[in-house]
């Protein structure tokens, strides 16, 4: 059976945190595999649907809407290209045929044949400028007017776009949220179960900010004076208990002072009265003191209020 001292009570309480420590665990693991997952799981088969070659429907639908919105524009764009290249490339060679033109009336060589065929050719690049550019011209003016058709396309592609991403950041926020929630164990109703250890002796028990520095403990506390203990100690933990109108002589040992004059004494530190016949006071607080410290350092006092008890004597000072 147990016996008295020793940690059988403190390790059974650690394996009982522990097991709700796991259940608690298992509990956020449940719930994220059954509610989390499964949601995302069935959200991405009803938002994303897999082709055969592989990709998603949703992906080439998209390609495919902004290919269809830009075709008839990116036609009128290829032939604007061809005919600026045509443009460009006549130019060049109406610059080039009125250089040789002027370099053949520089040399007295030329016969007055090649001559005119020069002019001849002049006079087509001239031609082939002219057509070109009218063509030119023309193409650059039909893609003008496409444009207004290509932007308003291209917009309604994009805007079915924005509506799905817009539902699916939504989604994953609400997803996001769910599962920091399931992961706060602060909020968890069966947290306070399974910390109750550690809330009664542990970490999270209540303290008391003390007010620095730190006043010495009495040695031997007021419940401990005159009482008398035996040497050995006994499994049965009811026999601990004794009398205390025995201990205390059965009358109240400050019934004698309360009527006599006192010293008055400040307290230097807060103090907590630990038994019923120990007072408590705050630092800066005054009150009487009615007999001198014993060998336990232990004075009698009386409180402002009328309160009698003990208190330790290196906690006050003489006013």
């Amino acid at each position: 059976g147990p016996q008295y001292g020793s940690l059988e009570k403190a390790w059974a309480a650690i394996m009982t945190e522990a097991d709700k420590v796991s259940e608690l665990h298992q509990e956020v693991k449940n719930s994220l595999l059954n509610d989390d997952f499964e949601k995302v799981k069935n959200w991405q088969k009803d938002a994303y649907h897999k082709q055969i070659m592989g990709g998603f429907k949703e992906a080439k639908e998209a390609e495919d809407g902004f290919r269809k919105a830009q075709k008839p524009w990116a036609k009128k764009l290829k032939e604007l290209e061809t005919a600026k290249k045509a443009y460009h490339l006549a130019c060049k060679e109406e610059k080039l045929a009125m250089t040789r033109e002027a370099n053949s009336k520089a040399d007295q060589s030329n016969t007055p044949e090649q001559q005119k065929k020069l002019q001849d050719k002049v006079e087509k690049c001239k031609q082939d400028v002219q057509k070109t550019q009218e063509k030119y011209e023309k193409v650059l003016d039909e893609l003008n007017k496409c444009t207004p058709q290509y932007i308003e396309s291209m917009e309604q592609v994009f805007e079915q776009c924005q509506q799905f991403e817009e539902k699916r950041l939504n989604f994953l926020k609400e997803m996001l949220l769910d599962i920091k929630r399931h992961l706060n164990l602060a909020e968890s109703s069966r947290r306070g179960t399974a910390f109750a250890c550690a809330s009664i002796r542990g970490c999270g028990m209540s303290s008391v900010t003390a007010t620095p520095p730190s006043p010495p403990p009495p040695s031997v506390s007021s419940h401990d004076r005159g009482q008398t203990y035996s040497a050995e100690w006994s499994d049965d933990e009811g026999s601990n208990s004794f009398n205390t109108s025995e201990a205390n002589g059965g009358a109240n040992p400050f019934d004698e002072e309360s009527a006599g004059k006192g010293v008055r004494v400040r307290a230097l530190y807060d103090y907590d009265g630990q038994e019923q016949d120990e007072l408590s006071f705050k630092a800066g607080d005054e009150l009487t003191k009615l007999g001198e410290e014993d060998e336990q350092g232990w004075c009698k006092g009386r409180l402002d209020n009328g309160q009698l008890g003990l208190y330790p004597a290196n906690y006050v000072e003489a006013i």
